[in-house]
């Protein structure tokens, strides 16, 4: 898929970051902690994972060359979780809109290889698709039965 506008881009990235943000509604702070395996991410990591690295993949974009992602401190409580994705949420979508056409077209090193920005968007959307699939796995082993679907239709 190609990216023709950083509008069309974002309104897209958000229908999926939407349904992340209606995923932990039904998240208990105990449920916080919960990891498959031992040196599996916890539940609360790997939300926090999701939504530092498309801030990364963003900022990427914005300046040409790789920017860390931001690392956040774990969490304590299910209010703090998500009062920290509305504001990574919040922070990646102002980078996002900022994006030039130039900049979605410039090619970066991106850890040994070479893409544009506009693919380097795309790898981190599909980054968040990815570990959102496994939250919903997550969520159902530790007895959440009602789920949003996949992607936002509204």
């Amino acid at each position: 898929m190609s990216i023709t506008t950083i509008d069309g881009f974002i309104q897209g990235w958000l229908s999926h970051r939407k349904v992340l943000e209606e995923m932990l509604a039904d998240v208990t702070t105990e449920q916080l902690s919960y990891k498959p395996w031992d040196s599996a991410m916890s539940l609360s990591g790997l939300v926090l994972h999701m939504t530092s690295a498309m801030g990364m993949f963003a900022s990427t974009v914005k300046n040409g060359a790789y920017v860390p992602g931001t690392k956040r401190q774990p969490v304590a409580t299910i209010e703090e979780l998500r009062a920290g994705v509305a504001e990574d949420t919040k922070q990646t979508e102002a980078i996002l809109r900022t994006i030039t056409a130039e900049e979605l077209e410039r090619e970066i090193e991106f850890f040994g290889n070479k893409a544009t920005g506009a693919k380097l968007l795309q790898n981190g959307k599909e980054h968040e698709i990815h570990h959102k699939g496994q939250l919903f796995i997550y969520l159902r082993i530790v007895g959440i039965e009602k789920l949003p679907f996949y992607v936002s239709r509204g």
